[in-house]
């Protein structure tokens, strides 16, 4: 992969939150597939800018236009995500605020759904919210990844929940996160559906 240096066409969000004991957790999906998409693209190691880790370079194929694309891991806690979010956007852009597509975790989705779409409702999700505030609007894209919702409305549990790690299979959490980024390569190849 090649190395930008220019204002990039995408910047795509993973969210979660920072340290070894949140690693792997529901909420953490949006840095899994994160991850994943580095790894992908053959993106260089991710380096610390704007309050969080960031890859950029050049993604598709050799003769045929390329994309520019930064992967942005905010490493602020989730619900202050806009603080890194924001700032990144104003350095690398890109123009079009529908060209920031945020991964997140979605508790009112089944496990092993991914629904994509642009602006809309925050559903209560503080990473959101905070992104809201970091980029002065809603809309933007979002790749939401269903984790599925505990049998309860209790605020703690259902905190405890998502901070907690899959108890689905291995492989079905894998197949999730490949699923889930093959769902931003399609928004960056064919758009929003």
């Amino acid at each position: 992969m090649e190395r930008s240096g220019a204002r990039v066409d995408w910047l795509i969000v993973g969210l979660g939150n920072p340290g070894a004991e949140y690693a792997r957790t529901r909420h953490n999906v949006g840095f899994m597939v994160a991850e994943q998409l580095i790894a992908r693209w053959e993106l260089p190691k991710p380096k610390t800018k704007y309050r969080g880790l960031l890859s950029e370079g050049r993604v598709g194929s050799p003769g045929v236009d390329l994309t520019r694309v930064a992967v942005l891991q905010p490493q602020t806690y989730m619900n202050e995500a806009g603080r890194s979010v924001g700032p990144a956007r104003c350095a690398v852009g890109p123009e079009d605020l529908d060209h920031v597509l945020v991964v997140h975790d979605e508790i009112d989705i089944r496990f092993g759904e991914i629904r994509v779409r642009i602006g809309g409702g925050l559903a209560g999700h503080n990473g959101l919210k905070s992104i809201r505030t970091g980029l002065g609007s809603t809309e933007f894209g979002r790749v939401r990844v269903g984790v599925d919702r505990p049998p309860t409305t209790d605020p703690d549990r259902v905190a405890a929940y998502v901070l907690g790690r899959f108890s689905e299979p291995k492989a079905d959490v894998e197949d999730l996160v490949e699923r889930a980024a093959d769902a931003v390569e399609r928004v960056l190849r064919d758009g929003y559906p």
